[in-house]
């Protein structure tokens, strides 16, 4: 026996505390009884000796006393109890050993199949979600559980295992260590009972355990492990700069169908791109002719793409009406250098007849290396056997009553055609005898309507042809006829058969863009996450005629249902599901139904995947709980998962920029204020401060005219605090959307003559030039809204003008409005910034240091938007500034309502 040694336990340490990725190390061996379960526990010894946190989640000592000497004293991690068909079993708690999170968990049996009901159906599964929470993985496995040796072994010992594990988990940062011991040595084991229980050591003595086979096993232990040490040489060289003959990059193509011997042909291209470190992928050309009609042949398509993509193959579909040429098409886009088909089984006149795609790809291969892989026809046999159900009592009945429509069909065209005989004529009769021909063709394919020609040509022999009533046939020229029937037969149900496959790809691929383009059309422009929620369920339930939930995660990241299409009397989401839904959500991986993670599931669940963020799962339940996704299904449900996760990040991005949006001007009216307070409101309170000051002296300090200029001066302070507060509480309430106009009929003069006095103090030696007609309409407006309107406009056309220039507020009247101009004679307002003045917080630079928060502007056009006014400014040509605003003017109001306002009555 021998083994390669492990990396030192601190060095492995401190690799998983700086990747945060477990690490796998395999023990492997030729066959059971070789001694892996035994050197993986004497390793465990050794680290835990060391100090390394080492327990055990599930080892198999098989009643052999020296394993379970080693199991003695090593920290275990308890198994839960499971129920199955009524029995107690124990598994693994691999929630318990997440929990625990030790540094080096022991996993027997990499292999193994788990109890149905288990979190994963494969025990490799629960391995790497141990290895995706930072935990070490110890695991044995033996060489025959290797998923692309699968068919070699079965070769070699004529026993094909069930329990396999694809090639990429032992190839991703795993560590091999190979347990090795002669077959003499193991043979010897096996008599002495330390392998199997005496009964069954005896039958696999003589089954499995030939010196042959054990031989030809560890040869292939010993391959498989040298070349993994050549794989390692090798990206060191590279690593380290080493020179050598590198290998050029090498692709292969793997054709595969739904035959059940594709499954070789994907293990072999798996072999062949690992030998060649070349890229490799499987495909499936869809034609008319090898379109997998049946259940079977589905489900064993959908197995060989499985099994590709568990070995790591790109798996591509296409669709054409010639295999070899899409193939070649394909290989040449793709720069293939090898490609691998199977020998059909087909005889060489069928061949012959329809074509051989094996012969036409090599002819058409230009330098490309074509491996031509031959099956096994017994081995192919015996598994389409085992594979192939009893056909359904219910299609069988369906095939008697096709076969008896076409001879009642056939008979009545007899009983017509030998009534009519002398009418019609020979020639016309076989004409019509070509009709439940082209009929059965048509309708129902190949065989109905070879033999609906069969029973055509006997018909026409017997009771038309003369002599009548006798099989024999006078005249050679009815021998074509004949022929003619089988030909059209032949020829009208392939091309129907052809033609109507067609079709069906085209609206299975029309279903599908149709689908995903609905979907992008419905969900692209709505802003809103809950319709795009309910248009993702709603058009993912219409697609696959089944119960559709949509969970998304909340601040805490737990997720909560936002969206479903379920029915209430017939619901499957439960809290089981929920689990299931949190388990996709924390680990970014598929679950439920038709995976091998927690597929005792009612629904499938797919995360909803974003760059590296999952937004939430969106679960589905197939219309019938007896069936699966199939592949094609699969394949869109995740386009169609991509498309939701995208469109609800583009959501919550929106919400996040608005939000951002929000904070960015919430950080601007701070930074107005705090502006404002140092200086709007410090300016006047200064000069308040200092007249109660001087008020508070002694009367003899000031005279009479002394106290009433300070008294003047407070009261101006005053003001402009007033109107400063004033202007935040309008702003609070146009944010807040609380500004209702309390509209009553209104003199636009004495709106003005207000807002000019309550201004007085403030326009100095400047004077105001007012120009409105005394036959104005009166407007139906919130007086003190409109006032504060006006009043802004002035406060702002005092700021931006010279000391002793003039103010002009004139008013006309247009059709349906009046239109009011407040002019001052200041500076220009530049072209770039006449659109942006009367936004929140935007000042005008200008070299008279005018004080402001930037809200008075965006008030006026707050307020005259509630009275579905408008707002805008322009440069006069003789120099200055014209505000405009309008008003809007309805029916005038009636002549008590005049007295009312001028209050006379």
């Amino acid at each position: 026996m021998f083994k390669e040694r492990r990396v030192d336990p601190d060095a492995l340490l401190a690799t998983i505390e700086k990747e945060g990725q477990g690490k796998l190390t395999v023990f492997l061996g030729a066959a059971a009884g070789v001694g892996k379960t035994y050197a993986m526990l004497e390793d465990a010894w050794e680290r835990l000796s060391e100090g390394v946190d080492v327990v055990i989640g599930w080892v198999e000592t098989h009643g052999r006393a020296e394993t379970e000497a080693l199991v003695r004293g090593l920290p275990v991690v308890p198994p839960r109890q499971m129920e199955y068909r009524g029995k107690e079993f124990q598994a693994m708690d691999l929630d318990a050993l997440l929990a625990r999170k030790p540094a080096i968990a022991l996993v027997d049996e990499l292999a193994h199949i788990n109890i149905p009901g288990s979190r994963h159906a494969r025990r490799y599964h629960d391995v790497q979600e141990l290895l995706a929470a930072g935990i070490n993985v110890y695991t044995t496995i033996n060489i025959q559980h290797l998923e692309t040796l699968n068919d070699v072994v079965a070769q070699i010992t004529g026993v094909t295992v069930r329990e396999t594990v694809p090639d990429r988990i032992l190839e991703q940062n795993a560590q091999i260590q190979l347990i090795d011991l002669r077959p003499e040595e193991l043979i010897q084991r096996l008599k002495d009972g330390k392998v199997y229980i005496p009964g069954q050591a005896e039958e696999a003595r003589r089954m499995f355990f030939r010196t042959g086979n054990i031989n030809a096993l560890r040869e292939l232990a010993l391959r498989y492990t040298a070349k993994r040490v050549d794989r390692q040489l090798e990206s060191y060289m590279r690593v380290h700069g080493i020179a050598g003959p590198w290998p050029t990059g090498e692709k292969i193509l793997v054709c595969i169908s739904a035959s059940p011997f594709s499954a070789q042909l994907i293990r072999i291209g798996r072999r062949m791109a690992e030998g060649l470190q070349a890229e490799w992928m499987a495909v499936y050309v869809d034609t008319p002719r090898r379109f997998p009609v049946s259940e079977e042949e589905k489900d064993q398509l959908a197995k060989n793409l499985h099994l590709a993509e568990e070995l790591g193959a790109e798996t591509i579909n296409l669709t054409g009406n010639d295999a070899a040429e899409e193939l070649l098409e394909l290989a040449r886009k793709r720069n293939i250098s090898q490609i691998i088909l199977g020998k059909p089984l087909y005889s060489r006149l069928w061949e012959l007849m329809h074509g051989s795609v094996v012969d036409k790809v090599i002819r058409m291969s230009d330098g490309m290396s074509v491996h031509v892989i031959p099956g096994n026809p017994k081995l192919l046999q015996k598994r389409q056997k085992v594979q192939q159900p009893a056909q359904e009592p219910t299609r069988n009945l369906s095939f008697f009553l096709t076969y008896l429509t076409l001879l009642l069909i056939v008979m009545a065209l007899t009983l017509v055609a030998s009534s009519l005989k002398e009418e019609l004529g020979v020639v016309n009769i076989a004409m019509l005898y070509l009709l439940p021909v082209l009929l059965s063709a048509v309708r129902w394919g190949t065989r109905p309507s070879i033999a609906t020609s069969i029973m055509a040509m006997i018909g026409f022999d017997f009771f038309v042809v003369p002599p009548t009533f006798s099989l024999t046939v006078a005249d050679i020229r009815h021998v074509i006829t004949f022929g003619i029937f089988l030909v059209v037969a032949l020829f009208t149900s392939r091309l129907s058969t052809r033609l109507r496959q067609q079709v069906i790809n085209s609206r299975r691929r029309e279903a599908r863009v149709s689908a995903l383009y609905s979907l992008s059309k419905e969900i692209a422009a709505v802003a809103e996450l809950e319709p795009v929620l309910e248009s993702i369920v709603k058009k993912v339930a219409e697609t696959i005629e089944g119960q559709v939930v949509l969970l998304l995660p909340d601040r805490d990241k737990k997720l909560e249902l936002k969206a479903s299409y379920i029915t209430v009397e017939n619901s499957f989401f439960n809290a089981n599901e929920h689990a299931v839904a949190d388990w996709v959500f924390s680990r970014g991986q598929k679950a439920g139904k038709g995976t091998e993670t927690l597929s005792a599931a009612e629904g499938l669940y797919l995360p909803l995947r974003t760059d590296n963020e999952i937004r939430g799962v969106l679960g589905i339940r197939s219309g019938d709980p007896d069936t699966y996704f199939e592949p094609e299904q699969l394949r869109l449900l995740e386009a169609i998962a991509g498309t939701s996760s995208m469109a609800i990040a583009r959501v919550k991005l929106a919400e996040q920029a608005r939000e951002a949006q929000t904070l960015a001007e919430s950080e601007r009216l701070r930074s107005a204020l705090f502006n404002s307070l140092s200086h709007d409101l410090r300016t006047p309170l200064a000069s308040i401060l200092g007249a109660v000051s001087g008020l508070l002296e002694s009367d003899e300090v000031y005279t009479k005219e002394a106290r009433r200029d300070l008294l003047q001066s407070i009261q101006q302070g005053a003001l402009r605090m007033s109107r400063f507060v004033h202007n935040l509480l309008h702003m609070a309430k146009l944010e807040g959307g609380l500004v209702q106009p309390n509209k009553e009929w209104c003199d636009l003069q004495d709106i003005v003559g207000v807002a000019i006095s309550s201004l007085e103090k403030s326009l100095g030696d400047r004077s105001v030039n007012i120009k409105i007609n005394n036959d104005l309409p009166l407007v139906k407006v919130d007086f003190t809204l409109i006032e504060q309107v006006i009043v802004n406009l002035l406060d702002n056309a005092l700021k931006y003008s010279e000391s002793g220039t003039e103010i002009t507020i004139s008013a006309l009247q247009n059709e349906k409005e009046i239109e009011i101009t407040i002019a001052n004679q200041g500076p220009k307002i530049p072209e770039e910034d006449m659109k942006r003045i009367f936004d929140k917080f935007y000042r005008l630079q200008s070299p008279r240091l005018v004080s402001g928060t930037g809200l008075g502007l965006a008030i006026c056009k707050g307020f005259l938007e509630a009275h579905e006014g408008k707002i805008w400014a322009a440069n006069r040509q003789g120099g200055g500034v014209e505000m405009i605003f309008t008003l809007p003017l309805e029916n005038q109001p009636t002549v008590n309502d005049r007295l009312v306002y001028k209050g006379e009555l």
